[in-house]
């Protein structure tokens, strides 16, 4: 993934049909599914997050509409490589009944 504030920007506009002066985040994934940059904008301009994965992809949701839609907990997740879909509970925090 080789597009930065500039490119992600005019993909926003051209593809997405949207501002990315909205308030939205902006997800993007690479190819190999290990990279995702992040854009948004903030009172003083856009901002760009990216992370790589030295192992592994993101668990990365069902695309409509060439659009995804996640909440702040499920972005969270993602970001952690974690797969959102079917979280897991801990044993420390099931009650056991005697």
């Amino acid at each position: 993934m080789r597009k930065s504030f500039n490119g992600l920007g005019e993909q926003v506009q051209h593809v997405l049909n949207d501002n990315p002066f909205s308030g939205h985040l902006f997800i993007f994934r690479g190819r190999r599914g290990d990279t995702v940059k992040i854009l948004w904008a903030d009172a003083d301009g856009l901002c760009l997050f990216t992370k790589r994965l030295e192992e592994g992809q993101f668990i990365w949701p069902a695309v409509r509409d060439g659009k995804v839609s996640i909440t702040r907990s499920q972005l969270v997740m993602l970001l952690d490589k974690l797969d959102w879909r079917q979280p897991k509970t801990s044993r420390l925090n099931s009650l056991t009944m005697l």
